[in-house]
């Protein structure tokens, strides 16, 4: 299962030559692949491209038809080492990750593959999750591409750019045998557009046919010495060969006026921002065209120094719109015109800040003010700023009074919140714990209501971030998490084996949804579903123990609060030695609701009875403590004011989102709070007997509400 499903839209990618292709950014590189002829394809999703990993996954039957062999990789690790099938092999090979939490996975078999390089065309396509929107550390894939010497395309945002880069791509990396990096941002993967489509192509060689006929050339293999002759291969022959191809090809372009005196250079993914900030500033159309010169720079390593020296010839400044931060483009360039007696003065940071995202309106104050300096006759108003709002119309500070501050939490329902409030009830029994996080879900703790987590050092890792605090001399123990994802991803090994190798003595709770549910809910090794092209429903338990972990405990309901709450305190009060591991179980409530609400809508429908359960608060119990939001956080319980003049604190109410977890209830029954929460069940398609219960039920609850009001004591508006 996965948060979406594009079994409808992977029809497309049967579409043959001339005909036109429209879609999502993600389709047409799959598209872009298929029509490339490319044998086999990997990756681990990850926002922005775990759909790009659905699509796949949908358009297994069309892959297979081509003889194309697609896997879903345990890390980018994996992914990555995949591409050593066109080492020696004249087969084009694909894989696709988030980075740079992907490539920091990837980047030993990163490096080894672009040492040795390759025969066939290899592409990685790197999702740069890079911004505001991001949940990640911010970082830039190109250091990778300058580290490790293989060549980075950005294309510009929009759907025949993007496959003609995938094109390019492939055939770059076989001309110049280096891997190549396909950059794409958030906007390019989910832009929709058109392109005029090709057929598809069988692959001249499978990698069925490789097994056939194997294969074995020592030069590329990174052992000395042919490893020390791969540095000076890559200088001399593999990076002339591809500055001659994207020199030949064309692949950076250059738009707008051929003369004046200023000109702006880009990343290709920054083409789109720069076009509409250009546009309000009046120097370009709706369709794009402008007479300010641009230099774009759809494969951004390696630079063409030659095409950069001739852009900026009669030009006395230029402005580089390099997104992040080091700027390496702007370096090399700064550089590169002061070794060869350049004049134009290169510009960029400052004029544009020096981190963070390049969003619409920071495009229009840099790109204005640049404009303003250096070219003011071009404005249509040079004296007028319009990309910088006065103080009477700034109202960010008037709306930061009145917005609340809205933090990252659990889904309703989320199975893992009833984990964190038992930990905070631990805690409150046996004192504070170091608690070390991990990359998930479950990260969430560190914000309020649960406040938990010190440190989250990478996908799998918590348990191995903890284990410094395994001293002989502590008189407490750690607590770690990792969700399941994290587990098969990494976790196995350098969290759980070596807690074990070590004699860690911590706390290790393996939060298990049945799925890598913050990628967007797609299968695992442990999922319960039955999953027709991969193998699932392996136990973590199993595994754990299969690493030699003896103390290890299974809640296959982690809603049940009291039971958390107990198992909890035993791992860390126990006397036996060694990692004490948790497995909690239970379905991420997401992927439940996304599969049980279609079958229960077509049982409604259909006249079957369906019973769904609803939680709500008894206003005269609640004492409008709000202990219960405390520990549990969830979205839907909320306050309301009562209209009872005697009663002024709101008490605690449950909105129409509520998906009946019994979460609330749960944790009150715990904590031992107010007994205020019940659970009323909603029968859709009753039967008679049913019908006729709740209709004697309603008459007499209407004739005790009339006796009572009959005996209340009323004050009328004529008698005061």
């Amino acid at each position: 299962m996965a948060e979406r499903s594009f079994a409808k839209e992977v029809e497309k990618l049967r579409l043959g030559d001339g005909a036109e292709f429209s879609g999502e950014g993600i389709l047409a590189i799959t598209k872009a692949l298929l029509q490339c002829g490319v044998g086999y394809v990997g990756g681990y999703q990850g926002a922005p491209i775990s759909h790009l990993m659905d699509v796949l996954a949908d358009a297994q039957d069309i892959l297979g038809e081509l003889g194309v062999h697609f896997e879903a990789s345990a890390s980018e690790a994996t992914a990555t080492a995949m591409l050593a099938a066109s080492v020696h092999y004249p087969i084009r090979g694909a894989c696709t990750y988030k980075s740079t939490v992907g490539t920091n996975v990837a980047s030993d078999a990163l490096a080894n593959l672009a040492s040795g390089g390759v025969t066939g065309g290899a592409l990685i396509i790197v999702g740069e999750d890079y911004g505001e929107g991001s949940s990640i550390m911010q970082e830039r894939s190109h250091a990778f591409a300058m580290k490790s010497q293989v060549w980075l395309l950005d294309p510009r945002p929009n759907l025949p750019s993007i496959v003609k880069t995938v094109e390019d791509g492939f055939e770059l990396s076989e001309i110049s045998n280096t891997p190549v990096m396909l950059q794409v941002r958030i906007k390019s993967c989910h832009v929709h557009g058109k392109f005029v489509a090709k057929d598809n192509k069988r692959p001249a060689m499978t990698v069925a046919d490789a097994l056939d006929s194997p294969r074995r050339d020592l030069g590329r293999i990174v052992l000395p010495p042919a490893s020390f002759n791969h540095e000076k291969e890559k200088i001399e022959k593999r990076w002339p060969a591809a500055v001659g191809f994207i020199r030949e090809r064309k692949i950076n372009e250059i738009f707008g006026s051929s003369t004046g005196k200023i000109g702006l250079v880009l990343q290709g993914g920054m083409y789109n921002g720069v076009i509409r900030a250009l546009q309000r500033l009046g120097l370009a159309d709706i369709y794009g065209d402008t007479e300010v010169p641009l230099y774009v720079l759809n494969a951004v390593y390696p630079l063409i120094d030659v095409e950069f020296l001739e852009f900026c010839e009669g030009k006395d400044s230029v402005l580089l719109i390099e997104e992040g931060q080091p700027n390496y483009i702007e370096q090399a360039f700064g550089a590169l015109l002061y070794k060869n007696g350049g004049t134009t003065r290169l510009l960029g940071k400052g004029y544009l800040p020096v981190a963070g995202e390049y969003t619409g309106d920071v495009m229009l104050a840099g790109i204005g003010d640049f404009l303003r300096d250096h070219a003011p006759s071009m404005l249509p108003d040079p004296v007028r700023a319009p990309n910088r709002p006065s103080e009477e119309t700034d109202i960010g500070p008037e709306l930061a009074k009145v917005v609340p501050g809205r933090p990252p939490g659990f889904c309703t329902g989320c199975p893992e919140r009833p984990i964190f409030a038992a930990t905070k009830l631990v805690e409150e029994e046996l004192g504070s714990h170091h608690i070390a996080s991990d990359i998930g879900c479950h990260l969430f703790s560190i914000m309020p209501p649960f406040e938990l987590g010190a440190t989250t050092m990478g996908y799998g890792l918590g348990p191995a971030s903890a284990s410094a605090f395994n001293s002989p001399d502590a008189k407490r123990r750690s607590i770690s998490f990792v969700g399941d994802g994290g587990f098969w991803h990494n976790g196995l090994t350098s969290s759980i084996g070596n807690a074990v190798f070590n004699q860690n003595d911590g706390v290790i709770v393996i939060v298990d949804n049945y799925y890598s549910a913050a990628t967007g809910g797609q299968d695992i090794l442990s999922s319960r579903a039955t999953n027709k092209s991969k193998s699932t429903k392996h136990p973590i338990t199993e595994a754990v123990k299969g690493m030699g972990v003896k103390w290890v405990r299974h809640l296959d309901r982690t809603y049940d609060v009291t039971k958390m709450q107990a198992t909890l305190k035993e791992a860390l009060t126990t006397e036996e030695s060694g990692p004490k591991v948790i497995v909690a179980s239970s379905e991420c409530m997401l992927n439940r609701q996304r599969r049980e609400k279609p079958i229960a809508a077509k049982a409604i429908k259909g006249g079957e009875r369906v019973v769904t359960p609803r939680f709500g608060v008894d206003e005269d119990i609640c004492t409008g403590d709000h202990a219960c939001m405390r520990l549990s956080g969830c979205p839907s319980l909320s306050v309301k004011t009562l209209d009872d003049p005697l009663r002024d604190d709101p008490v605690a109410a449950i909105d129409h989102t509520c998906v009946g977890c019994g979460n609330c209830g749960e944790v009150a029954d715990a904590a031992v709070l107010c007994p205020s929460f019940y659970r009323a069940d909603r029968v859709h398609n009753p039967s008679g007997a049913e019908k006729f219960s709740a209709r004697t039920s309603k008459r007499l609850i209407a004739w005790l509400q009339r006796r009572r009001e009959s005996r209340q004591l009323v004050f009328s508006e004529a008698a005061a």
